[in-house]
């Protein structure tokens, strides 16, 4: 696994990562594709500063110097393991405060959380194309609604919408975010506190199915989520959603997290199944490449949690040599399931 010329996966900072082929450094949080030829890519895993309780109180359409990334960029990176683990126990605390704590402020890194941060470092990076991804509780939130509408502007930015499984009028608020925009659906069990084969799930599921939306999934135990969320994560309990669904598309965020293998068997026995990388290790980005359905792996960063360089560094450094399954994972998948054009 010789990326560089230590033969180490560990950078002392994001920044290091420019001595990787793939990047050079513009300036203080800001790596760049050094070859243009690398990209294009979509991003099919982000999001922006979330708010509960309160309205956003986060002016989505700032620019700031600088993107707050909970990994910040100055910290250590090591690329070979699942990319949390990467967290020292104060990251850990920081990023809790700012995602629960401060979610009715403006305050915080969340502030840094914008559309302009975000297009600019896919600029930067050859990012052609991102999905944000809202989450939304019953009642209390409306994340759903504000992305849509925040990101109506750009075409870089394709909208999933959020309807909690246990809403009323499940088909009307899905109707209603469609008809904002929204192209897809994102459940997260472990923040939405719901399990994923829940019988009001199963028929979200099925709107989904109905409307041609497909579903991204939170999938997986992550390791730092509360213990009723991780119960709720289990990629046993994912199944039944696929088996009985097989009209509704399913996108399993982070390919399962800690339990990749359970995630790769469901791709590879449900056609109905996609992969997407978000905060998987290097070697876990290789052997999706390499026994996953090839048409079915998509890339994901989970921005701002992680800088995009990151998560493209794994990509890169996994297809070296190969070409067509660069470009199938960075572009054609994403750009064949979500109707994009270049």
């Amino acid at each position: 696994m010789n990326v560089t010329p230590t033969g180490s996966t560990r950078f002392e900072s994001h920044h290091a990562l420019e001595r990787l082929p793939y990047f050079e450094l513009l300036g203080p949080g800001r790596l760049a594709l050094a070859d243009p030829s690398l990209g294009p890519a979509v991003d099919v895993h982000t999001h922006l500063a979330l708010a509960y309780l309160r309205p956003m109180q986060v002016d989505l359409g700032r620019e700031h110097p600088r993107t707050e990334h909970y990994l910040l960029m100055d910290h250590p990176v090591e690329l070979d393991i699942y990319a949390n683990q990467n967290f020292t126990p104060g990251d850990l605390r920081r990023m809790k405060w700012d995602l629960i704590a401060l979610s009715m402020t403006g305050l915080g890194m969340r502030r840094t959380h914008t559309v302009p941060n975000l297009l600019r470092e896919m600029r930067d990076l050859r990012i052609e194309g991102a999905v944000l991804l809202p989450i939304d509780l019953p009642a209390i939130s409306h994340n759903a609604r504000t992305y849509l509408e925040v990101s109506r502007p750009h075409g870089e930015l394709v909208c999933f919408g959020s309807v909690h499984p246990m809403s009323l009028d499940l088909a009307g608020k899905l109707d209603a975010q469609v008809a904002l925009g929204a192209r897809g659906v994102k459940v997260h069990p472990a923040t939405q506190m719901i399990r994923p084969d829940h019988p009001r799930a199963m028929r979200l599921y099925e709107l989904c199915g109905e409307r041609e939306l497909p579903v991204l999934f939170h999938c997986g135990p992550v390791g730092i989520e509360p213990r009723a969320g991780r119960r709720r994560s289990q990629v046993a309990l994912y199944e039944p959603a696929v088996a009985r669904n097989p009209r509704t598309t399913f996108i399993l965020g982070h390919a399962g997290a800690l339990q990749f293998d359970a995630a790769l068997e469901l791709a590879r026995c449900y056609p109905n199944v996609w992969l997407e990388t978000a905060s998987q290790s290097l070697t876990v980005v290789r052997r999706m490449l390499r026994e996953a359905p090839p048409d079915r792996v998509l890339f994901g960063s989970d921005w701002p949690f992680y800088s995009q360089a990151m998560s493209l560094a794994k990509v890169f450094i996994a297809s070296e040599g190969d070409e067509a399954a660069r470009r199938r994972i960075l572009w054609e998948n994403a750009a064949r399931l979500l109707k994009l054009e270049r």
